[in-house]
């Protein structure tokens, strides 16, 4: 094996070491889904290929890091060429996941005594894969997710009305809540897998409150969010207050969903407020404008414009 090879595995298994062990440190368990699944009880479930065969190995890990850090709620995977295949495209400007094949081959060569010989030669090698969820076209049946449990949460119609009015691109799946700047979109968890209705609105709220404050909204400086953990507190302090003033306008009263990445948030809110008395007010103003600008948004907003 080359020296390129060795290292491409190395780099391969360090990635997903790196992965993992960042998991546990935020108190999260890759293996465990932080929302609950109402027909896996709360496990993830193994990654499928495209013919319906579970991965094994460094590949299970490696999907299941992918598909928790993107938002995925598809367990199937599948090359460029397979999805052409089956009539389907993958959707401009998705960004594909690594998988590794590894095998041997036999090879022959002659020993110092001029006999043949044949030696084993292990190789790896990494392809990309893409989850259904990033896919179009694909048949039905790729598409289909467990059934709802049977006495489904009821939805808060006011509250579905508020977000849609903002037009938020708010796509759901997977087991992770977040905005993503780059896409612009809130992806949320399957209303179905929350406790009660009041904390899936929590938790939307909270992502909302993210969103508002994007560089062509209200451009509050999210640049430094995932470089400086000092930032990522204040911007998640503010979002954690947005979502409770915007709970107090609709009217809900969540018991919220235990994050997985509370815990941390707490301990680093106490380090932002003890080292700058100016914090909790800076956030709190930063929230009050987020929450008013999301109010603006709201059909009566327009009219009222327009009455003045």
């Amino acid at each position: 094996m080359t020296n390129r090879q060795t290292g491409s595995r190395a780099d391969i298994y360090a990635r997903i070491t790196e992965r993992i062990v960042a998991d546990l440190e935020k108190g999260v368990r890759p293996w465990v889904q932080p929302w609950q699944s109402g027909s896996a009880n709360g496990r993830v479930t193994r990654p499928l290929r495209h013919n319906g065969q579970p991965y094994t190995g460094l590949n299970v890990l490696l999907l299941w890091s992918e598909g928790m850090a993107r938002g995925f709620a598809s367990s199937i995977w599948m090359t460029f060429r397979q999805a052409s295949e089956l009539g389907a495209h993958v959707r401009k400007g998705e960004g594909g996941s690594t998988v590794v094949y590894a095998s041997r081959f036999t090879k022959t060569e002659v020993d110092a005594h001029g006999g043949e010989v044949e030696r084993d030669i292990p190789f790896l090698k990494a392809y990309t894969v893409f989850n259904c969820d990033q896919i179009e076209g694909l048949p039905e049946q790729y598409y289909r997710r467990p059934e709802p449990p049977a006495d489904p949460i009821q939805r808060i119609e006011h509250a579905d009305r508020f977000f849609a009015s903002t037009r938020a691109v708010i796509r759901h799946g997977g087991t992770k809540a977040f905005f993503s700047p780059s896409s612009d979109h809130v992806q949320m968890p399957p209303f179905e897998t929350f406790r009660d209705a009041a904390s899936y609105y929590a938790v939307l709220g909270h992502e909302c409150i993210h969103w508002a404050g994007a560089s062509h909204r209200l451009d509050r400086d999210l640049s430094r969010y995932h470089k400086d953990r000092s930032e990522r507190a204040r911007e998640e302090l503010v979002a954690d207050i947005g979502a409770s003033f915007l709970c107090a306008d609709l009217g809900i009263v969540p018991e919220m969903e235990p994050r997985p990445d509370h815990a941390s948030y707490v301990e680093s809110w106490l380090r932002v407020l003890q080292g700058d008395r100016k914090a909790i007010f800076q956030a709190a103003a930063h929230a009050q404008r987020a929450v008013a600008y999301l109010h603006e948004l709201q059909p009566q907003a327009e009219i009222q414009r327009e009455a003045a």
